[in-house]
């Protein structure tokens, strides 16, 4: 897996077809100002990981917070998700040319 690649909610926007047709940028890419939150501005996940300088929440110093189960609502089993995330990102950092 390329952690580059993740976003703040755990998504993996390679392979997405919003992006691929130039709909979405990415959140990576448009720091959270996506199509998606167009009403509401920035990302919530997204703005709340760059305040916290974690790459994505699992990673978060806060992890798991209470806000996670809200802002990730459409995932019931985000921690996890997340604590799982973390471990194979932490086997990616540690390996000597990533996983």
């Amino acid at each position: 897996m390329n952690f580059s690649t993740v976003t703040a909610c755990g998504e993996d926007c390679t392979g997405c077809k919003k992006k691929a047709d130039g709909l979405c940028p990415g959140c990576i890419e448009a720091d959270g100002y996506v199509p998606e939150w167009a009403e509401s501005g920035r990302c919530r996940i997204h703005a709340c990981a760059k305040e916290h300088g974690a790459r994505f929440c699992g990673v978060c110093p806060e992890f798991p917070c209470q806000d996670l189960p809200q802002f990730i609502h459409w995932e019931p089993s985000i921690a996890e998700k997340m604590a799982g995330l973390r471990d194979r990102y932490l086997l990616w950092l540690a390996a000597p040319t990533g996983l």
